[in-house]
């Protein structure tokens, strides 16, 4: 989407299965940014028994249980309409359980390995201890880099493929592996990352509107980066 007098079509994906933590503000977030600067949006909610649209501009998945989460990777795959998306170059967002499952593949409750839908390089496991509580990380220079900041609560470690690259550096916290924090591979994107994700770095959800419409202008600081440098702070201090 280059033409910004049409809509841009946010696509929240699976909400009965894939929203434990509150990551729907990932998609008001967006919505509101994209109205501020006079982008009009669409906002599709797509249930687990729905069929996904292929023709939407930014698909967002949330966290969510072990038996959910294996249920929404199998509909995905089914269905196919998230990696028709993103193969024709939608942007995706997707969080914690919603990462693993945009992988290659990725542990059940026994860590017994199920396929994911195949959209991001990477390969999540279960690790012997839990991540639990704030992490900071250091976004890629080459996505504008900056400071991020989150809540995780996770068992999964995740290794990154040749064809993905790392999201950010972790500061604090354990991400991936105490090393990395996230993934991205052209336009699609997965993090550990809950708070939710976009409310608490607004320059994220600003990017993936450019992904789709093109260079935008600057909002004027708001709560969103008010939040986002208290939370650095907290974190940084704890």
């Amino acid at each position: 989407m280059t033409d910004t007098s049409s809509a841009l079509r946010i696509v929240w994906i699976y909400p009965d299965l894939l929203s434990t933590y509150g990551d729907q503000g990932n998609a008001l977030v967006l919505q509101r940014r994209a109205e501020l600067r006079g982008i009009r949006t669409e906002m599709v909610h797509v249930l687990s028994s729905d069929p996904v649209p292929a023709e939407g501009d930014v698909y967002l998945l949330g966290g969510g249980e072990d038996r959910p989460q294996i249920l929404a990777a199998q509909r995905l795959r089914a269905d196919g309409g998230l990696k028709r998306a993103a193969e024709a170059g939608a942007a995706v967002l997707a969080v914690c359980a919603g990462y693993q499952i945009i992988g290659e593949s990725f542990g059940d409750d026994a860590d017994n390995p199920l396929p994911g839908v195949g959209i991001l390089d990477v390969r999540s496991g279960r690790g012997e201890t839990r991540a639990v509580g704030e992490i900071v990380a250091d976004i890629a220079p080459e996505l504008g880099g900056g400071r991020i900041t989150g809540f995780e609560n996770h068992q999964g470690r995740t290794s990154i493929g040749p064809s993905a690259r790392p999201l950010s550096t972790t500061v604090a916290g354990i991400g991936n592996d105490g090393r990395t924090e996230g993934a991205y591979q052209g336009q699609v994107l997965g993090t550990y990352l809950h708070g939710p994700a976009l409310p608490r770095n607004p320059a994220l959800a600003d990017m993936l509107i450019s992904w789709r419409v093109g260079q935008i202008a600057p909002l004027e600081p708001s709560w969103g980066e008010r939040l986002h440098e208290e939370r650095l702070a907290a974190a940084l201090n704890a």
